[in-house]
């Protein structure tokens, strides 16, 4: 809204632009004195009322000016203190998510340890457990072979005592008939023969 000062100069610029100029002159005009004396007398009387406005404007706009800095302030000082605070937050996050990494790191690599160990340890007893097999199969193998040689001795002595079993009966046998009887028509290889060995002791 404009002021009252401003609607006088408006009336004044006004009138002035409607009077009539002097007579041969382009830069004088005639002007009622009166109308123009009572525009200037109420423009004088409402320049200090107008002043006065206009510096309680000014001192209002200079404390709104004030109340919006000390806002502006404020709102500066508590939205570096929330950066700050989310700055610390941040770094917390980054502090927590580099301690959580380093403690998956070291259980992944305490992990990879004990398998590592327990792969060796299995290969190990592996190795035990094959070479404890190859023992005890190499010992029965012996015990076998042992048996077999033993088996194969004790066959040969019997074989040999009842060969010498066989001589003695075919001897008895030959004592039992004249010294002039073909001996070698007698069946001494046949047990079924009538003269047999059931008489020898």
């Amino acid at each position: 809204m404009s002021s009252r000062i401003e609607q006088l100069i408006d009336e004044l610029e006004e009138y002035i632009e409607s009077c009539k100029p002097k007579f041969m002159s382009n830069s004088e005009i005639i002007v009622n004195k009166d109308e123009i004396d009572e525009l200037l007398r109420e423009l004088r009387m409402k320049t200090p009322d107008e002043i006065k406005r206009y510096q309680k404007i000014i001192s209002n706009k200079e404390a709104i000016l004030n109340d919006a800095r000390a806002k502006a302030e404020a709102l500066i000082n508590e939205a570096t203190i929330h950066t700050n605070e989310l700055i610390s937050e941040h770094e917390i996050m980054q502090q927590a998510y580099a301690q959580a990494n380093e403690v998956v790191k070291q259980a992944a690599q305490q992990a990879q340890v004990i398998l590592d160990n327990a792969t060796i340890e299995a290969n190990d007893l592996k190795m035990q457990a094959a070479q404890y097999t190859e023992d005890r199969l190499a010992e029965m193998e012996s015990i076998i072979l042992s048996a077999i040689q033993s088996a194969e001795s004790a066959y040969g002595t019997l074989i040999g005592s009842l060969n010498q079993y066989k001589e003695l009966i075919q001897s008895n046998r030959r004592s039992l008939y004249p010294a002039d009887e073909d001996m070698d028509s007698l069946p001494l290889d046949d047990p079924g023969n009538g003269g047999g060995t059931g008489g020898i002791q």
